[in-house]
């Protein structure tokens, strides 16, 4: 089976670098997925999930806050202003931290750009959620079939 690399890159760290066989992103215009010989392509990520296939059944899923995509033939580049593993991420506290800028946004935004930063906050906390869940209810429909 074919492999490309992929690099996951923010600014503190190396989040993620190996081959693997495919990975879909959430980027401005939607998500996509890349997989080995795809055209180059260059987008800017939004807020939302990466799933990333190391062979055909294993999936790592993170979530991504805004960045760029580069897709070569045999290479993706996720420059991510955030991103970060499924397993990483404490879902009271991005529930916390999504009610608090929805009450700020509701209540003390004063300005165009207090009004933009809050509401991308408050996408970045509903993509870290969602992919929390998802991958808690992965990981109990395993246990689920385990049982069996």
């Amino acid at each position: 089976m074919k492999k490309l690399k992929l690099k996951i890159v923010t600014p503190e760290k190396i989040l993620l670098e190996e081959e693997v066989v495919q990975v879909s992103v959430s980027t401005a215009l939607g998500q996509i997925t890349v997989l080995p010989n795809h055209l180059p392509l260059v987008a800017q990520l939004a807020s939302g999930e990466i799933v990333v296939k190391k062979d055909g059944h294993t999936e790592d899923l993170m979530a991504v806050s805004g960045g760029l995509l580069e897709v070569l033939p045999d290479q993706v580049v996720i420059l991510a202003d955030t991103a970060e593993r499924a397993q990483d991420i404490d879902e009271s506290r991005a529930e916390t931290a999504r009610r608090q800028a929805e009450e700020i946004l509701k209540t003390k935004v004063a300005d165009a750009e207090q009004f933009a930063f809050f509401t991308a906050k408050i996408e970045k906390e509903l993509a870290r959620l969602r992919v929390v869940r998802k991958n808690k209810n992965r990981k109990s429909g395993f246990d689920n079939l385990r049982k069996e």
